[in-house]
Formats: C-alpha cells, sequence, structure tokens
C-alpha cells in the first residue's frame, strides 16, 4: 500500500489551514482599520479581501 495519497491529503490539509488561518488575520486587521480612521490596508487584509471578495470600503 502506497502513503503517496496520505502525504498529499496531509500537504492539502495544511495548505488549506495556513490560507483560512490568513483570512481570518486579514479580516481582523482589516475590521480594525476600519474602527481606527485612514490607515494603510496590510498584505493580509488585501488577501482576505480578495480571497473572500468582500469590499467594505472602496
Amino acid at each position: 500500500m502506497s502513503a503517496l495519497p496520505l502525504i498529499v491529503a496531509l500537504v492539502l490539509a495544511a495548505a488549506t489551514a495556513v490560507g483560512y488561518a490568513l483570512v481570518l488575520i486579514g479580516m481582523r486587521q482589516e475590521d480594525r482599520c476600519m474602527s481606527l480612521g485612514k490607515v494603510p490596508p496590510s498584505r493580509t487584509a488585501g488577501l482576505a479581501r480578495r480571497v473572500t471578495g468582500c469590499h467594505v470600503r472602496g
């Protein structure tokens, strides 16, 4: 029996978990930026906007 499918599944699960964490971090930073006024958006918040499609401000 080959371990290749298990390795592929673990790699995909890790990539999904990292992507999900980046989206959550970006959304939290975006919420913080909205409450503090004019703060330039961070790289992570931009990623979260692209991934989720949520555009709160222009």
